[in-house]
């Protein structure tokens, strides 16, 4: 293997610590996540403990998805712990506030790849905030799964990041064969995120749409946190629309276009990306939700794994799963599958993420390939009565 920086910084720990043992120095120290409160972290022997960071908005705009990210890994790592560890050792996760925006989630990237105890992260399911932490990935030579879609950003070469989520290529074709096939729209309306998620779907959207008969008529883009989408809505109103294709990165603002949707009394259906029958958009739309289709990477009755992640998920935080948690628990579950097998040492881990294939895990089947990618379809859902009900499976990878 190549020895780089952080292997060099490992040897001088290790002499470090030798040093405070014969002092008799070392104690557990406590530590800061960037949202400024206390953290406890352990003495760093590295003997019986092996540990994963975790870096998810727990303060900021989308700060329910990641708590539900934050519970979805925890709930991985206290089972892994349940049932003996890896390898006779616990996993520990240190989980770092990035508050959903660029320049937070560098720092937290940053002081999670600067830790030397730490094997692997679990970084951010906002693609613009992967995007933003991407060189530092590559420096860090860490492996980093992630649950940002953007298709970009498991293709610039970077060696060490991992997609435990289809990409958007796959959403944007099924979106556009739904809406044309299903739901027999002539006509379409665009909504959609302008950071690197919603502005790449609204790409792939606009070329997949053609190709399966459907004409755009209305292509508006919106701003992360918007609060008044009523001008956004009259659009789609006056453009009559067919159907409305959503791709919104927020479940927190899919909520809220929804709610006014409904004030405004449209009826136009609307197919939206993930984040439209997520268990944060449910919460906090109501009923203004029901009826809307959307593509999910995680059904709560899509398998068995599911089936029983669900059941643990609600049976430890009283509340129900959604894909935020989903993808966070199978990432964990996954590295605990990987390091057991293949070792700690950050080559060992990415070469052992690669060579995974036919891994069920909660979101579906794993074969992750060159890329880093590791699913590649996605279910067609509808809300009714707030409950998300599969109305089909699409196989892209076939």
């Amino acid at each position: 293997m190549k020895y780089g920086l952080r292997n060099s910084k490992h040897r001088v720990k290790i002499f470090t610590g030798i040093l405070c043992l014969l002092t008799v120095a070392c104690g557990g120290p406590v530590g800061t996540n960037t949202s400024g409160s206390q953290m406890q972290t352990a003495p760093s022997t590295g003997t019986n403990e092996i540990r994963l960071g975790l870096m998810t908005d727990l303060t900021g705009p989308s700060a329910l998805s990641g708590h539900h990210d934050l519970n979805g890994a925890q709930l991985a790592v206290d089972q892994i712990n349940a049932s003996g560890g890896i390898q006779g050792k616990t996993l520990k996760l240190i989980a770092e506030d990035d508050q959903g925006q660029n320049q937070a989630g560098v720092s937290a990237f940053q002081k999670l790849s600067s830790n030397q105890d730490i094997v692997a992260i679990i970084g951010e399911n906002r693609s613009t905030i992967v995007q933003a932490t991407l060189p530092y990935v590559q420096q860090a030579k860490i492996p980093v799964m992630i649950g940002g879609t953007n298709v970009g950003l498991t293709h610039t070469g970077n060696r060490w990041v991992f997609r435990c989520r289809p990409n958007d290529q796959y959403a944007a074709q099924v979106m556009a064969r739904y809406a044309s096939e299903d739901l027999h729209a002539k006509t379409a309306a665009i909504l959609h995120d302008t950071d690197a998620f919603g502005s790449g779907g609204d790409t792939l959207l606009k070329t997949y749409l053609p190709q399966n008969g459907v004409q755009i008529v209305s292509d508006q883009g919106y701003t992360t946190a918007t609060k008044d989408f009523t001008p956004y809505l009259e659009n789609v109103k006056s453009s009559h629309a067919d159907v409305l294709l959503t791709y919104m990165t927020n479940s927190e603002d899919a909520a809220q276009m929804l709610r006014q949707f409904r004030q405004l009394g449209l009826s136009t259906k609307i197919l939206g990306s993930p984040s439209i029958a997520t268990s944060v958009t449910i919460k906090l739309a109501g009923d203004a939700v029901n009826g809307v289709y959307g593509v999910s990477d995680f059904v709560q009755d899509a398998n068995n794994a599911a089936k029983k992640f669900t059941e643990d998920y609600v049976s430890k935080y009283n509340e129900q799963p959604d894909l935020f948690a989903s993808w966070a628990y199978d990432a964990v579950m996954i590295l605990k599958e990987v390091m057991t097998k293949y070792g700690t040492d950050p080559d060992q881990i990415r070469t052992g993420i690669l060579s995974m294939k036919g891994y069920q895990g909660v979101e579906g089947l794993y074969n992750f390939d060159q890329n880093g990618d590791g699913l590649h379809g996605y279910t067609v859902v509808q809300v009714e009565n707030r409950h998300v009900k599969s109305l089909k499976f699409v196989d892209m990878g076939q």
